[in-house]
């Protein structure tokens, strides 16, 4: 199975269903079942549906109409659009697991 590594606080949101987009730099071709992984911590804490993958949110105008999708904060929102964070990977059916699974990332795996 493929995984996702998040940072939290996004991951909580996404699990909690309450962010459906997390924003990538790249596109995603993958489509379905993922596991969710918390970052830092070598667990496995949920799972999600890829859905899909939006094209780039090219101006700031649109990031911020997307909020309600992302969840970035105002404050937070020109730092991500800098950092190249502007394209949606659209989540469903994300579910917490009853007892996180331990993971070790692969020597070289990145994307």
């Amino acid at each position: 199975m493929k995984a996702l590594v998040i940072d939290g606080p996004w991951i909580t949101a996404i699990l909690k269903g309450d962010k459906p987009w997390e924003m990538r730099k790249k596109n995603c071709n993958i489509r379905g079942q993922i596991a969710l992984i918390r970052k830092g911590s070598s667990q496995v804490v949920g799972t999600a549906n890829v859905v899909d993958s939006i094209p780039q949110l090219a101006i700031r105008a649109d990031y911020a109409a997307a909020e309600q999708h992302h969840r970035i904060l105002p404050a937070r929102q020109l730092q991500a659009f800098v950092d190249g964070s502007r394209t949606p990977w659209v989540l469903a059916n994300a579910r917490p697991l009853q007892k996180a699974v331990h993971y070790e990332h692969p020597s070289g795996a990145v994307v």
